[in-house]
């Protein structure tokens, strides 16, 4: 919000720079002041006020039935509307992560354990890197033979070749070999059917286990946060306040975001933000929460109401 004041402030200068009258000056400088209190409140009322009682108590905004406390229960305004809209925006089901996620980057003919282990890898390769550019690395690692017995027998150089330019393509090369070897030692050439089995292994973070206990093993043990999740879960206003990582991302939106919308928000959110809610300069206009995202943009003719 402060950065939409600035751009206003900034704005407003060069407007009144060619002003000749100052009885114009004044009447935009007050309407200027106007709609910075109008942006401020829209702003504060994105999500529920909490109103405190005289003991400093605060009056929950009704009653979670997943919240493990219920008579506290927090959750963002209008985050069913919401997720509606992004459902709706996400219909075609036409994002790269629709063709090229995890859910599409393993052998369907396999065998189930080497399904999961392809599932597994996929997501390891994903760190870091477009879905184009898993997907490709993923096909060649297939046509190679993506099982435990055949990276174990490829050599570093090789499975390099097959796996480049994925992001960090050496650390991870050492990451397969590492990973691999604790599978055919300890899980039977399997991967570990538990989030913390899984994020023991070199390379496995809480983001991929998740995701991986969700796809290989059809379990939701928590909600898989990227990057896309966490930028757009922020946006939107959707966690208590500002989270700093994936992490806290993660653990925030389980507080509230009830269990059956687990499974589905990482690929809704994802899509959604290599689609429409991109890292820098986020398509707003064509959003259909433009008008209840507390970071929708808005042009400043919108907020002031002239033209510059």
């Amino acid at each position: 919000m402060i950065i939409k004041i600035i751009f206003m402030l900034l704005h407003l200068h060069t407007y009144l720079f060619h002003q000749k009258s100052q009885a114009n000056r004044w009447m935009w400088i007050n309407k200027l002041l106007g709609n910075i209190y109008l942006l401020t409140a829209v702003n504060h009322l994105s999500m529920r006020i909490r109103v405190l009682s005289p003991m400093n108590h605060p009056l929950w905004v009704g009653v979670c039935s997943h919240s493990t406390s219920k008579t506290e229960c927090w959750e963002p305004l209008d985050w069913r509307k919401q997720l509606g809209f992004i459902r709706e925006m996400r219909s075609g089901r036409n994002a790269p992560v629709d063709n090229m996620g995890a859910e599409r980057c393993y052998d369907t003919e396999a065998p189930a354990h080497v399904r999961r282990y392809q599932v597994l890898v996929s997501l390891m390769l994903s760190s870091q890197t477009k879905d184009q550019v898993t997907a490709a690395a993923m096909k060649r690692l297939r046509a190679h033979g993506c099982t435990v017995e055949n990276i174990l027998s490829t050599d570093d150089e090789k499975l390099g070749k097959l796996i480049y330019p994925v992001g960090f393509w050496r650390r991870k090369v050492n990451y397969l070999k590492l990973t691999t070897a604790m599978l055919q030692k300890d899980f039977g050439g399997d991967i570990p059917n538990s989030v913390e089995g899984l994020v023991r292994l070199p390379g496995v973070g809480p983001k991929m286990a998740h995701l991986a206990m969700d796809i290989a093993w059809d379990q939701v043990s928590g909600i898989g946060v990227d990057t896309h999740v966490h930028r757009i879960s922020n946006r939107l206003g959707w966690l208590k306040k500002q989270s700093k990582n994936p992490e806290e991302t993660r653990k925030a939106l389980e507080e509230w975001l009830p269990r059956e919308h687990w499974s589905e928000i990482n690929w809704l959110l994802v899509g959604f933000g290599q689609q429409l809610c991109l890292p820098v300069n986020p398509l707003c206009s064509m959003c259909l929460n433009q008008h209840s995202c507390p970071s929708a943009h808005r042009s400043l003719i919108f907020l002031v109401g002239f033209d510059l």
